[in-house]
């Protein structure tokens, strides 16, 4: 796993502009950013593929959203161990 800046999340799923990414953290779309420095965030990239995995098979904003929550609680399992 590599946690990926906001560049490569976007070439990674297709998105041109940082406000889209954003756009979808606010619906639910997108997990959170993970803070790597005081003024940085990224993304773990299983989590990226994994949301790009859901768009593929066509599932729903619904069952994306589902998925964004299970990545999030995946974050405090893997804390907590």
């Amino acid at each position: 796993m590599n946690i990926w800046r906001i560049e490569t999340c976007k070439a990674a799923t297709g998105y041109r502009s940082t406000a889209s990414i954003y756009n979808l953290i606010k619906k639910g779309l997108w997990p959170k950013g993970v803070s790597i420095g005081m003024r940085s965030v990224g993304w773990p990239s299983d989590e990226i593929l994994a949301i790009n995995a859901a768009r593929i098979a066509g599932q729903s904003d619904d069952q994306i959203r589902e998925l964004v929550n299970r990545l999030h609680a995946k974050r405090i399992e893997l804390v907590t161990v």
